[in-house]
Order: C-alpha cells, then structure tokens, then sequence
C-alpha cells in the first residue's frame, strides 16, 4: 500500500498553497470582460512591469498565450513564423497557429542546448522579393527555458543576436516564457533584461511559480490590446476572474525565490540517479529543474516497467519514450522526497539481472 506520494511528472501538478486559497477567498473580483477586475489588472500590471513591457493581458493557458502572440505578430493569413523544429509551439500545441491562424510554421534545428544556430535562423527568412511563391516571414520565435531540451537556457547574448536579426529584417520576436522565471534564475539576470529585445512573451503562472491556472502575455499597449479581441475570440474571457489571478499574484510574490531550491534539488537528484548502473543523466546538462534520465541499452528493464514500479512505491514520473524518462522539480518537493525517489530508482534497479544473467 502506498503510503507516500511523490509526484514528478511536471511542474505543473502543485496544488494551491494555503496562502492561494485565502486570497483566492477574499479575491476583490469583477467582470474582466467588461475591463473592471481589478485583481486581474494587479496581476497584468505587476507582470507587465517585471517583463520592462508596457501592458499584460491574463489568458488561462500558455498555449492560448503563445497562439494568441502569434496570431497578433501574423495578422495576415499565410504568413510565416521561424521556430524550433523542437519547440513546444510546433510540436505540443495542436498545431493551433496553422489550423486556427493560417500561419505557415517553417522550423529550424533546435540544438542539444535550445538554441537554433543564428545563420539557420536568417537562412529561413523567406526572400520578400519571391512574394509570389512563398509565404511572408513575420515572425521569430523563441523557447525560454527549453522544455525538450530538458530545461536548458538561452543566453542574454543569444537572445540579444535573436532579437538584432529580427530587427534587421523587420520581423517580430516572441519569446515563450514557460519556464522564464526559471531560466533567469540560472542564469543570475534579472529577467526583464533576458526577455529584453522580445516584443511579446508569454508567462506561465502555473508551471516553476506554482499557481493553479494562467498564464500572462506581455508586450506593447498596441499589441495587448490586439490580443485582447483575440482571448476573447479563442474562448478565453472569463468573467470573475480575479479569484484566479489573485493566486497567480501569491505565487509571483512567494515562489520565485524558490526556483533556485527546485534546481538545486534537480542536480541532486540528477547526480545521484547517473551513479545507479542501466541509467544515464547527462547532468551538465540539468541548469533548471528539469531532468531526462535515459535507460541504458541493455538493460533488463524497460521504461514501462520502471515506471510501473515506481508507481506502486508512489513515485509518478513521465515517460517520455520506451528508454528516456522526464522528471520535473517543483517547490512541493522536498530534500525528503528526492531522497525518497533516489532510494525507489535504485531499489527498481536492484534485481534486476545484468546482460550475463547475474
């Protein structure tokens, strides 16, 4: 019988803290609709204003905030925004852009560390002189901290080049901030300065901060107010819905300084796991609170049944192929339970016979 539950599957798995609960309670609210929440305005103000940018619009998930950015930035169907062929737009969010915005995704490589090399990035900006055949680069998109790259982080310097080339060719340059807060934290920047040259970025509330629901864009008074008509188009209105933002604000003001505890516990745990023989942690490459842990080939046990068997101990990971396993850390995971998972991970690998049967 489990009696312990330690769930690693994402960040966004926490649940509200106490201290979310009463301001969720006592959340002074209004009709956002008609413009007259007031918490929702705290909460977009105090974002806007973490981000440098001149105004926020609240939006109940990162990938309505990513395709709302888009859809402003490519207002004219057929055109085209450069991305990572590894990105969580192009690849985990319904391929909403094209099916809902008509916009053409034209990827570049994604390297190891998130990055994609800058003479790719101008090598796909379509010629504007062959108009006729090909689609209108509008865009450029970036992915900050990197998911599928486990959690890696773009650089102020590449960011900064990212955004000189946008420029250079007119284009516009969104950032999705998911994971934002935890890159500069790595990082040691104040993160206004690393999304600095971006004219969007979409923040997520719920993911490394913890909050229950939402996400915040940011960008020029112009471009929110654009993106407004657009929440509103895609279903994402909500009337009252300070209570939520009010939860999102406790989580601004309390949990940002514990991302350096959640990726400190990552190396941990990572360290910890690449010493138990049949797995493999590439742990320079653990900067935030993500880890891939890939079974070694050969090994007696598989994916599914490792997963299985931590399970049944109350150990809840993501797979994420038939050898490679995802754990995300967050601020409700303790020393405690990353000892805890380190003992299960090695307990599952204790029987299990090596390649010469013994």
């Amino acid at each position: 019988m489990v009696t312990k539950t330690v769930d690693l599957r994402s960040d966004t798995v926490t649940k509200p803290t106490e201290s979310m609960r009463a301001a969720m309670a006592n959340a002074e609210v209004d009709d956002d609709v008609l413009g007259s929440d007031p918490t929702a305005f705290r909460l977009e103000a105090e974002v806007a204003k973490i981000m440098g940018k001149e105004a926020g619009l609240f939006v109940p998930s990162g990938t309505m905030g990513n395709l709302i950015s888009v859809l402003v930035h490519c207002d004219i169907r057929g055109s085209e925004v450069i991305l990572g062929d590894n990105s969580h737009i192009h690849i985990f969010e319904n391929g909403g852009i094209a099916t809902l915005g008509g916009v053409h995704p034209r990827t570049v490589k994604n390297n190891d560390d998130g990055t994609m090399d800058i003479e790719l990035i101008e090598a796909a900006i379509r010629n504007p002189s062959w108009e006729l055949v090909y689609p209108t680069t509008r865009l450029i998109c970036l992915e900050n901290s990197h998911a599928n790259a486990g959690g890696r982080c773009l650089s102020v310097e590449y960011t900064d080049k990212v955004g000189e080339l946008a420029k250079k060719h007119s284009l516009k340059l969104h950032i999705d901030g998911a994971r934002i807060f935890n890159a500069a934290t790595a990082l040691g920047v104040p993160v206004d300065r690393l999304v600095q040259p971006a004219d969007s970025v979409s923040v997520c509330l719920s993911k490394g901060l913890g909050a229950p629901v939402g996400s915040v864009i940011v960008g020029s008074k112009s471009f929110i107010t654009k993106a407004r008509r657009l929440r509103k188009t895609l279903g994402g209105g909500m009337r009252q819905n300070g209570v939520l933002c009010a939860a999102a604000l406790v989580a601004l003001q309390e949990n940002v300084r514990k991302l350096d505890e959640d990726h400190k516990k990552a190396k941990v745990l990572a360290e910890g796991l690449n010493q138990i023989k049949g797995l493999r942690v590439n742990v320079a490459a653990v900067e935030t609170n993500i880890i891939f842990i890939d079974i070694v080939e050969g090994s007696k046990i598989t994916g599914e049944k490792l997963c299985k068997n931590l399970g049944e101990h109350g150990v809840l990971v993501m797979p994420e192929t038939s050898s490679r396993i995802r754990i995300v850390m967050h601020h409700q995971i303790s020393a405690s339970d990353v000892q805890y998972t380190l003992l299960c991970f090695q307990q599952a690998f204790a029987g299990v016979p090596d390649e010469n049967g013994n």
